[in-house]
């Protein structure tokens, strides 16, 4: 399957769609100075249980432009309650930190990244390391927002698909889950009929266009209370009256992971398709459509996806060394060229960093 009836493609388009009209409905973020909301969008990320399709980050806009001062790189969990506790005044950093949970060395490496990455004001006294904040971590994240993409929503698919948006439903780490599926333009859209948890949205999409219908409002979760981790599920069928497995999950946990996720995004945006990709190919190529730039084979005439588009592609051939020598960089050819193009556009996404 090709074109934007694959689900790579039709995600990429989502993440444009994303891009420009998010919200489809009102939200609750803050507008920015055009009164509009600012959007962070990326895709793959989730945690170790569940990984969503695409993300859209709801932003406070000055926050965001704060958020900036720390680079461009992700804060992981780590550097996170480092710069996050980080005192105003010079202290040592074991009376500075509230205790992580796990070995203070591994705290102590981080307060080294962190220095090292200028983010934190580190210095000795004696044999203690003592450590100031530099900047304050700003408030910036203010909703997560999970979109699932199935633009061919099959019973079977629908099947799969259930499940998975049950468990996000109940562990409530995002604000609203929404499936996206491909337009139909039938007066009801089939996806309404399949038995999903009323609390998803619904978004009916056209790729071509780039435009989008919401035909079911998602409920918002409750991202700040406990939710429930579903661990295991009755297996005997329809008539298996046994309860399913779970957990409950703790509101510190979940903002914690909020964040993490957050800051996976703020690094790594959707385009970052190319990086798992072979842009080293000769024959890889970036098509404009509509102003957004989308992967192509060459010799396949295909949008690949990051699986076809590898080293053990049959077609897979680097690209000559002359091209290197005929105006492109000396440190590379055209595939360090896409590579550059995709990550300015994808720091022109985030106030701060134009």
């Amino acid at each position: 399957m090709t074109g934007y009836t694959a689900e790579f493609g039709f995600e990429l388009r989502a993440c444009r769609w994303a891009e420009q009209e998010w919200p489809p409905a009102p939200t609750s973020v803050a507008p920015d100075d055009n009164g509009d909301p600012t959007i962070v969008v990326a895709r793959q990320l989730g945690t170790e249980r569940r990984r969503w399709d695409t993300i859209v980050l709801e932003c406070d806009p000055a926050a965001l432009r704060e958020r900036a001062r720390f680079g461009p790189q992700r804060l992981d969990s780590d550097l996170l309650h480092v710069v996050r506790n980080a005192p105003g005044e010079w202290t040592y950093y074991r009376d500075a930190l509230p205790h992580p949970g796990y070995p203070w060395r591994y705290v102590r490496e981080a307060v080294h990244r962190a220095d090292d990455r200028g983010i934190l004001e580190t210095r000795k006294s004696g044999n203690r390391i003592q450590i100031r904040r530099k900047w304050t971590y700003p408030d910036w994240l203010q909703r997560v927002v999970a979109i699932e993409n199935k633009p061919d929503l099959d019973r079977s698919a629908a099947r799969r698909l259930r499940p998975q948006l049950e468990f996000d439903v109940a562990i409530g780490l995002a604000d609203e889950v929404w499936v996206a599926t491909r337009r139909t333009g039938d007066r009801v859209e089939p996806i309404l009929f399949e038995d999903l948890p009323i609390e998803a949205g619904v978004l009916a999409f056209d790729p071509e266009s780039l435009t989008a219908d919401v035909v079911w409002n998602p409920r918002t979760l409750a991202v700040a209370e406990p939710g429930t981790r579903i661990l295991e599920r009755p297996s005997g069928g329809d008539r298996d009256g046994s309860a399913a497995r779970f957990e409950y999950v703790d509101p510190e946990w979940k903002r914690e992971r909020r964040l993490v996720i957050a800051e996976r995004a703020y690094e790594r945006g959707w385009r970052s398709f190319v990086d798992t990709m072979r842009p080293d190919c000769r024959y890889f190529h970036l098509r404009d459509r509509d102003g957004q730039l989308l992967p192509y084979c060459g010799v396949k005439e295909c949008q690949p996806t990051a699986a076809e588009c590898s080293g053990s592609c049959q077609f897979y051939e680097p690209e000559p060394p002359a091209w290197r020598t005929k105006g492109w960089p000396i440190e590379g050819g055209p595939g360090t060229r896409f590579k550059t193009l995709l990550a300015e556009r994808r720091r022109r996404r985030r106030p701060g960093l134009e």
